[in-house]
């Protein structure tokens, strides 16, 4: 059984509240779970002591018999200390596509042109 530490969302609309859950990878996002080792409020100030809370000793207990956290528990569990996450990177998410290539190439043409006259 593949373990997943995820949020689960809950609150109303347009006002959300996770909790940090322990569940099945299988299971539904708001669905079934194993347990609950926490709480994300992202309404919050981002320095607020309450935004996220999480219970490390559980935490631990959780990542060591294998379950896998998903990329923003993994921030959190960073943050408290619990996990070491690397710093992702990607060079090519910053080009631009093909066609604004070829639009800015045709651009740089024509000033080209413009310049030379």
């Amino acid at each position: 059984m593949s373990l997943k530490i995820r949020l689960a969302r809950g609150g109303s609309k347009k006002r959300p509240v996770y909790r940090i859950v322990v569940a099945d990878a299988r299971a539904p996002r708001d669905g079934r779970f194993i347990e609950k080792i926490g709480t994300y409020n992202p309404m919050l100030a981002k320095d607020s002591a309450d935004r996220i809370s999480i219970v490390a000793e559980r935490a631990t207990h959780w990542l060591s018999v294998g379950a896998q956290p998903t990329d923003r528990v993994a921030r959190f569990l960073d943050a408290a200390g619990l996990m070491k996450r690397e710093a992702r990177q990607n060079p090519e998410k910053a080009v631009p596509g093909k066609k604004a290539q070829e639009r800015a190439a045709e651009k740089a043409k024509k000033a080209e042109a413009a310049a030379a006259e």
